[in-house]
């Protein structure tokens, strides 16, 4: 297949570039090369080419013979400050919309999103009196007092997660989750309207090589190696037992090679994650054990909109995709201290 992939320069679009062609499709390779993500002037890699997915005319000129789109591109991470919020809603949102609207002019009929596990907020729980519970935002004041567990909405207790499959609530608590929010509600609506396909796949925590370094809008893998490589100790925001899905970046390109392929019919959504969790702390400890660096800090401090627990049932792709991540968290996290990482000093936040 003839297969066009935005943000093919970017840490994720770089691998699943590698997988397509691989796999023995031909890909043609575009990206903005934006400066927070790459540095200041750089320069495409070979056979990536430039392109703003914002100009219509650009994108329906790259689009010419393409049978699937599968789109990477992306401001990324959960933003630094509230000056960050037209960014995202104007690449991640605008460019979407373009490249839709173009998408229709050229009569492709099929894309694969990257979604992300932010668009459910703060995930799925269970009150041992109410059952199945999805608690509201935690309050500063609870956060200030150190108390970082949400309780049930209905009477208070203590509650214990639950994976979160494709059908449970959105309710995005960033900038960049109501971008990619966004993004899926209007990819739906395309489909929708013309008959076409989506496949949106909802990345949980992705790291391994070529992960950008030394940025506040990175992942918390490479926040923390980051550290250890400049003889710090890594610091682990509330008490350290918050729990994420780390999957490895070689399996997310395995999945968008698979939906790629698949050529499923609708809208649909699958998460893409290792289905092993960890707890933050542990990420910490796992690296600076194989590091051989500094001893975590837990600081007790927090970020306003992170969430407290947010992890995936991997049930949906291992049926429709055939995809199971083969790289454990622990193994992959191990290795990912010695593996290579993107060297750009990115030029400050996004711009728009």
């Amino acid at each position: 297949m003839r297969i066009l992939l935005t943000g093919a320069a970017g840490f994720i679009g770089s691998h699943v570039r590698s997988a397509l062609m691989d796999r023995g499709h031909e890909v043609v390779a575009v990206d903005a090369m934006l400066g927070s993500a790459h540095g200041t002037g750089a320069s495409p890699p070979t056979a990536v080419g430039l392109l703003d997915i914002r100009d219509p005319d650009a994108v329906e000129r790259a689009l010419r013979g393409i049978d699937v789109v599968c789109h990477q591109a992306a401001v990324v991470g959960a933003g630094v400050d509230t000056d960050d919020a037209p960014a995202y809603a104007s690449h991640n949102d605008y460019g979407t919309a373009v490249l839709l609207a173009a998408m229709h002019r050229a009569r492709c009929r099929r894309l694969v999103l990257a979604s992300s596990m932010v668009v459910y907020g703060e995930g799925l729980y269970r009150c041992p009196r109410h059952g199945r519970v999805v608690p509201g935002p935690r309050l500063r004041s609870d956060l200030d007092r150190g108390i970082f567990d949400s309780r049930c909405p209905d009477g208070g207790e203590p509650l214990s997660w639950e994976p979160v499959d494709e059908d449970a609530p959105l309710q995005p608590r960033s900038f960049y989750a109501a971008s990619k929010l966004a993004q899926e509600k209007y990819a739906l609506a395309w489909s929708l309207t013309l008959g076409a396909s989506v496949t949106a796949l909802r990345y949980h925590n992705v790291y391994g090589d070529l992960m950008p370094r030394d940025t506040p809008y990175s992942g918390v893998a490479a926040l923390f190696r980051s550290a250890l490589e400049s003889g710090r100790a890594p610091c682990v925001f509330e008490d350290g037992r918050q729990t994420r899905d780390f999957v490895h970046v070689r399996d997310v390109a395995e999945a968008n090679a698979r939906a790629v392929e698949a050529q499923l019919d609708g809208f649909i959504p699958i998460n893409v994650c290792s289905g092993r969790p960890l707890t933050i702390g542990e990420v910490a400890r796992t690296l600076a054990r194989a590091h051989g660096g500094r001893t975590p800090v837990v600081t007790g401090e927090y970020r306003p909109g992170d969430v407290r627990h947010i992890v995936a049932d991997p049930g949906r792709a291992v049926h429709l995709l055939g995809f199971r991540a083969t790289i454990a968290p622990d193994e992959g996290l191990s290795r990912f201290v010695r593996e290579p990482m993107r060297r750009a000093v990115p030029a400050g936040p996004p711009s728009v």
